[in-house]
């Protein structure tokens, strides 16, 4: 006879422990997925530049490329560092479909859509997206978010929406 678990004899419990692994994967879920669409090697000792192709969640029809350094083994050993991916990064947003705006954040701080780590654990590679609405542009910004001593390092990219036929899920602001 297999023995009785605590989730056995007490149901909400088993609710309460499957509603836990429904939701707290979820809630570290990163808001957009790259895929990585090129690689350059640089150097010798296996430094490359990393591109990566990021959709818009809230807005189909855009997409955001992203080229980051992503440091070697050699490079690691060499300097010591073994956890960590320098800041620098580049974007460039292009509509590449019909253009479609779910809920977006209309505020100043924007909507962060993409975050992958570039350390152990510290440092990530940030994209938020801004809605310029005097000219009706999307704005994408890359930058390096660090607990401490944030970079300066960053680059933006826009996409106009004037003369385009965009559709607003919840109307145009």
């Amino acid at each position: 006879m297999p023995t009785e678990t605590a989730f056995g004899r007490h149901p909400h419990i088993r609710k309460l422990a499957t509603a836990l692994a429904v939701a707290l994967p979820a809630a570290f879920a990163m808001p957009a997925q790259a895929e990585q669409v090129g690689e350059v090697g640089v150097d010798w000792i296996g430094n490359d530049i990393v591109i990566d192709a990021v959709a818009d969640p809230k807005v189909s029809g855009v997409t955001c490329h992203v080229a980051y350094f992503d440091r070697g083994v050699l490079d690691r050993l060499k300097n010591g560092n073994w956890f960590e991916d320098p800041s620098n990064a580049s974007i460039a947003c292009r509509q590449t479909g019909p253009v479609k705006i779910g809920d977006i954040e209309l505020g100043e701080g924007g909507e962060e859509i993409f975050k992958e780590s570039r350390s152990l654990v510290f440092k990530k590679l940030v994209v938020n997206r801004i809605y310029d609405k005097a000219n009706d542009t999307l704005i994408y910004l890359v930058n390096s978010r660090q607990v401490q001593d944030g970079s300066a390092k960053m680059a933006i990219s826009t996409v106009p929406l004037y003369g385009q036929e965009v559709e607003w899920e919840s109307g145009k602001p």
